[in-house]
């Protein structure tokens, strides 16, 4: 496993992480959950994402039991805010900012998160008072850093803008060889302000791995055909990036890797990329995944894939 600096922060984070997006206390079972985290800690992956609203907290609990016991300093845990946990609670304003630290801690077992990220950008709350919440978290030792997901760049320059408040040093947004949206102003504006991405998705939620076919049923054991976590699928199941996607392969043959491999390895040529977040219903799933850490493709097979997807792309700026 490889590793990369964390924006302008001290954490070096696993070029592939492990996140807990609706799998862990939701499509997956409890001790499958635990039993991945374990491994992914035993292969080399040092950072864990998840989030309170993953399963309204049962994300946190599951990935809090997995990592009971193990030395705080061998795994770095990011968390974020912002999606309703009832029905007053929700977004980034100073009082949630401090509640929903509190009860993501006590979930999983520990005393900070060395990164909590807001999970979108409120325009209910201003943004001064999120940034100074979120200062005060950190000053308060139950957070190291903090970064945002799905912001876009105009918003994440405003809160560069304010003074006296802790940076960003992480930004997480969907990427992948079928998801470019980042790549035209939010991943310029990071390089130049200490900023790195956390990416999920990298896979198209398992798309880009090339297990769906055109015209064909999905798997029974996929995340297709899952009742809890195939509907957020529907778009990538489309038969024209279904048939494009199956003209990647040769690419991946000729490369000598499978194509889950090739799509990371596309992801982590960005330097700008600290990290790609897989997720995983089996241990064993986390062992090919990994094994895209560190991979030196021929940048011409990259450019001909891009050719490839070019008409199925979805790139519009954020």
């Amino acid at each position: 496993m490889k590793y990369r600096q964390l924006g302008s922060s001290d954490l070096h984070v696993s070029e592939i992480s492990l996140g807990s997006w609706l799998t862990y206390g939701v499509g997956v079972e409890r001790d499958q959950g635990i039993d991945c985290v374990r491994h992914a800690l035993d292969i080399g992956i040092n950072f864990i994402d998840t989030a309170n609203v993953y399963g309204r907290g049962a994300a946190e609990t599951v990935v809090g039991a997995a990592l009971a016991g193990v030395p705080r300093d061998k795994y770095i845990l990011a968390t974020k805010l912002f999606g309703s946990m009832s029905d007053t609670d929700k977004g980034l304003s100073r009082e949630q900012v401090f509640k929903q630290i509190d009860a993501s801690l006590k979930r999983l077992g520990i005393d900070y998160v060395d990164l909590y990220q807001c999970h979108r950008y409120d325009v209910d709350t201003p943004l001064e008072e999120t940034m100074q919440a979120l200062t005060e978290v950190i000053q308060q030792g139950k957070v190291r850093y903090i970064g945002f997901s799905e912001w876009p760049a105009n918003r994440i320059a405003d809160a560069f803008a304010i003074p006296d408040v802790a940076r960003f040093v992480s930004s997480q947004p969907q990427y992948s060889m079928l998801w470019r949206r980042p790549e035209q102003k939010v991943i310029p504006f990071c390089k130049e302000n200490g900023v790195s991405q956390i990416v999920w998705s990298p896979l198209a939620q398992g798309v880009l791995t090339g297990k769906y076919l055109p015209g064909a049923t999905p798997a029974s054991d996929t995340r297709a055909a899952s009742d809890s976590m195939g509907t957020s699928m529907a778009d990538w199941l489309k038969p024209e990036i279904l048939s494009a996607v199956q003209l990647l392969k040769p690419l991946a043959q000729e490369a000598g890797v499978t194509m889950g491999q090739f799509a990371l390895a596309w992801v982590l040529r960005e330097p700008n990329i600290a990290s790609a977040i897989v997720g995983a219903s089996r241990p064993a799933q986390l062992d090919e995944n990994t094994a895209a850490s560190g991979l030196v493709v021929d940048p011409a097979l990259f450019a001909k894939a891009d050719e490839i997807l070019r008409p199925v792309l979805r790139k519009s700026a954020t």
